[in-house]
């Protein structure tokens, strides 16, 4: 557990148990859903609240040497995160000399931050000492033209996530927020309205970062990515930690409180002072989108007041569930909270329709939020039934005033735990009366004087949620159909595109656990590779990543492993034409229709 975790969390005594008797409920509150006024998006703010303790010292190091174009807010963007190091405990060393870039020199730092950097930057070796720093878990923070670097630097394109394409004039565009749990973004409203240079990129980096915040398109003009434009991020990388921001063009953005605020979350979460999810993440539907709460209903007393797309518990001990749907199957379900205290919650799952809240106490299971606590009622764990791994909770937790994410991936009847990317919990339900895989999800309001918030609660189904396997053509570019050459079924059979026939060489099924299949065999990645231009086959279905794909919003359809995309080769398309593996872009070659 960090140093300051444990100093934040030393103040807290007395810890209350989720199963204590039912509190009185608030006057008029039984039954009711939720109070309070829903405010306005804003434009987010610096005002922020302060860090719930110092942070340890640190040190980064500031790289802002140009071998290309030269922006002039340079100067204003090294005072920036000085003054932010002053205010937060870290110190900055700026440099434009590339002879720093030593195994020895870089060890000494948290995070280096490439601020507005252009054109080939570092020599071999110097590039050599900085793989091997972010291998060693060193971070990387990317503002602006960082993404305008090194063009002929595989791992340096891996780290930003993106490399510049193009960009319009400097206008005000809506930036969309998309993760307001990580420190960089939890200070902004659902959008950010501001004026700066808006990069378009080369590729979209959502297949392999976690995105923090987007463009709206229509919000200005000569924007050119197809209406899915990420402008933040954030990745786990080689071992290491990658945040990008694409603002910081003009000299204002660094006089500007929630820009400033911005970058001091990427920095801290970049230097291992902060945790969050940045795992990809695609594929989820909101129950609980920060505006409406349509389908949930309370039982029991106490309620969630509503303010800035946050649920906050009120009083109880009653429950908050959603009401509108039951979750069948396999599923995985996120959602952001953050504890103003020593305070007392649980996310309950599986159980089943009841304005009673003690029916998901005897009938489901309760993850529990409370650190605090005994083992087996701690942040992290199976409430009553299994403890977290402590060490690893306590590597993962941010402290009280910080926002933390869980995700809970059911799959049969096991569970798994997962806080701010780090898995913390194993469990299997072997109770024959309970079931992980069918019934509701609720948020606990669990007395008086525990405070405890909730954001972006979210669903990604599988299994009984979805219909049974869907079989049909798969439709590409020019209207052509993927196609098992010649209907052969011996490993290795090139898969092309072909003008639709009906026949059982065009025949797919999607069963749902992931693959795609026609005569009994699977669509497979040659090797497992992940180059460009890696064959595309038909194999025996081994259950391996290398048979594993996606479908996307946007069309595309996306191997996990390798992060990249089903393609059909070359610039023209004809009846014969092979598929292979190519990174995304979203171009008509990349878009498939599925059964």
């Amino acid at each position: 557990m960090r140093t300051y975790l444990k100093a934040a969390l030393g103040l807290f005594v007395g810890a209350t148990l989720c199963l204590a008797p039912q509190a009185t409920a608030l006057p008029g509150a039984v039954g009711q859903s939720v109070t309070g006024a829903v405010t306005g998006s804003g434009s987010g703010t610096a005002g922020a609240r302060p860090l719930v303790a110092a942070d340890p010292a640190y040190k980064i190091l500031v790289f802002s040497k140009t071998a290309g174009f030269r922006h002039d807010s340079i100067d204003e963007g090294i005072a920036a995160l000085r003054g932010l190091g002053t205010a937060n405990n870290f110190t900055v060393d700026a440099t434009e000399d590339a002879a720093t870039f030593t195994t020895g020199n870089l060890a000494q730092y948290k995070s280096v931050v490439f601020l507005s950097t252009t054109g080939d930057v570092l020599d071999a070796t110097q590039q050599t000492a900085f793989e091997s720093y972010v291998k060693g878990g060193g971070g990387y923070v990317g503002i602006h033209a960082a993404a305008d670097t090194e063009y002929d630097w595989p791992f340096y394109e891996g780290l930003a996530g993106a490399l510049f394409h193009s960009h319009p004039a400097i206008q005000s565009a809506t930036v969309k927020v998309e993760d307001r749990a990580h420190d960089a973004t939890a200070h902004l409203g659902s959008s950010w309205q501001r004026t700066d240079e808006w990069y378009n990129y080369r590729t979209n980096p959502r297949t392999t970062a976690h995105v923090l915040a987007s463009l709206d398109e229509s919000s200005y003009s000569g924007g050119n990515m197809s209406g899915d434009h990420p402008i933040a991020w954030c990745k786990d990388y080689q071992g290491g930690r990658s945040f990008y921001t694409g603002g910081g063009h003009t000299a204002e953005s660094y006089a500007d409180p929630a820009f400033r605020r911005h970058l001091l979350g990427g920095i801290r979460w970049a230097a291992g002072m902060t945790d969050a999810d940045c795992r990809p993440e695609t594929g989820y539907t909101p129950l609980f989108d920060g505006s409406s709460t349509s389908g949930w209903q309370q039982a029991g007393p106490g309620q969630f007041s509503l303010a800035d797309g946050t649920l906050t518990s009120v009083g109880g001990m009653g429950l908050f569930w959603h009401s509108g749907q039951e979750l069948t199957g396999d599923y995985s379900l996120k959602l952001d909270w953050r504890m103003a205290g020593d305070d007392n919650s649980g996310i309950f799952i599986g159980f089943p329709a009841s304005n009673d809240p003690w029916s998901a106490v005897d009938n489901g299971y309760e993850i529990q939020i409370d650190a605090t606590d005994s083992a087996d009622r701690t942040t992290g764990s199976v409430y009553g039934y299994k403890s977290a791994d402590l060490a690893a909770r306590d590597a993962a937790l941010n402290p009280p005033g910080e926002w933390n994410t869980y995700e809970l991936r059911v799959t049969g009847e096991r569970l798994e735990i997962f806080l701010n990317g780090r898995k913390v919990n194993d469990f299997t339900n072997t109770d024959p009366v309970r079931s992980l895989r069918q019934g509701h999800i609720g948020i606990q309001n669990h007395g008086d004087g525990d405070d405890v918030s909730f954001r972006n609660i979210r669903v990604k189904r599988d299994g009984g949620q979805n219909p049974g396997p869907r079989s049909g053509e798969v439709k590409g570019v020019n209207g052509k159909c993927l196609d098992v050459d010649n209907a052969q079924t011996t490993d290795g059979t090139k898969v092309q595109i072909w003008t639709c026939n009906s026949s059982n060489a065009q025949k797919w099924t999607v069963p749902g656990d992931g693959t795609l299949r026609a005569l009994g065999k699977c669509l497979d990645i040659s090797g497992g590779a992940s180059a460009d231009g890696t064959k595309i086959q038909l194999w025996t279905c081994n259950g391996t990543g290398a048979q594993t794909w996606t479908p996307q919003a946007d069309g595309t359809v996306r191997n996990p492993q390798s992060g990249k995309c089903l393609d059909a080769s070359g610039g023209t398309w004809n009846d014969g034409t092979p598929v292979h593996l190519w990174t995304c872009h979203t171009n008509a070659n990349q878009k498939w229709a599925l059964p």
